[in-house]
């Protein structure tokens, strides 16, 4: 087994974690390199990222096109993505060595030359004001929204800014995309869930568009028009750590506050 070791070296305390899982990666004798989230390669076939969600979003949008699977060493303030925390190192070792894991295929949304693991966030040009935007799938007309913004999510990012926004989590390996509302104007505008197969098209009349793909810079565009991306991310999960599981201790899923 050959593995890719990914950080960031913008996230406090990488040297620490980079050190510690080099020396067990050594001292189990696996074969391996280290790149800098703005230079990763392709080198092995299994690939650890230390940092945050972010750094592994990145990572896994990167190895996607190699169909490599990639885990998590958190560092960030949540890591819902990420498997391991650094005390976990030795064990995240060698269950990866032994195949003590799964790996999931989670869908992508793409438009133009952008992939997003996450979502697409779409605004106005004007951050103080609302919008108006026009809503077509499958170029048939839906709505428009008056609101601060549009969130197309796949499952995998329906637990970011899609759940904050008042988005509906989705279990992560269904097809199926979600259109989440910005503090909308009105009340009778509700989350819609659709079918990965659909092209989602947004525009706001003669006016521009600001754009950003899992948090990233913003583009200005006159309209956009998302779709399923053809690769998929793979995901790799400790086998004790299921999806419900990282619900309650991530999120503290349905657990009372006075308890």
């Amino acid at each position: 087994m050959k593995i890719n070791v990914v950080y960031n070296v913008e996230i406090s305390g990488y040297e620490k974690v980079l050190s510690i899982l080099e020396d067990t990666l050594i001292s189990h004798k696996v074969e391996f390199k280290s790149f800098d989230i703005s230079a990763m390669e392709k080198f092995g076939d299994f690939t650890f990222v230390i940092g945050g969600d972010g750094t592994l979003i990145k990572s896994a949008k990167f190895y996607s096109k190699f169909q490599i699977p990639v885990l998590g060493v958190n560092l960030g303030r949540l890591g819902f993505l990420s498997q391991a925390g650094v005390k976990d190192i030795d064990n995240m070792v060698s269950s990866v060595i032994n195949g003590d894991y799964t790996v999931e295929d989670r869908i992508m949304l793409e438009s133009e030359n952008s992939l997003a693991l996450n979502d697409f966030v779409i605004k106005g040009c004007i951050p103080s004001r609302t919008s108006k935007f026009y809503l077509k799938i499958n170029d048939k007309f839906v709505c428009d929204y008056i609101a601060d913004g549009l969130i197309v999510s796949t499952p995998t990012g329906s637990t970011a800014y899609g759940l904050s926004a008042g988005g509906p989590i989705i279990y992560p390996t269904l097809d199926a995309f979600v259109i989440v509302p910005i503090c909308p104007h009105t009340l009778n505008v509700r989350p819609l869930v659709v079918p990965s197969g659909e092209i989602i098209t947004v525009n706001t009349g003669d006016k521009m568009l600001s754009v950003a793909a899992d948090g990233g810079e913003s583009a200005e565009v006159s309209r956009i028009s998302v779709k399923i991306a053809e690769s998929k991310a793979k995901l790799a999960f400790l086998n004790n750590n299921g999806f419900y599981s990282v619900l309650r201790n991530k999120l503290h899923w349905g657990i009372s506050l006075t308890d």
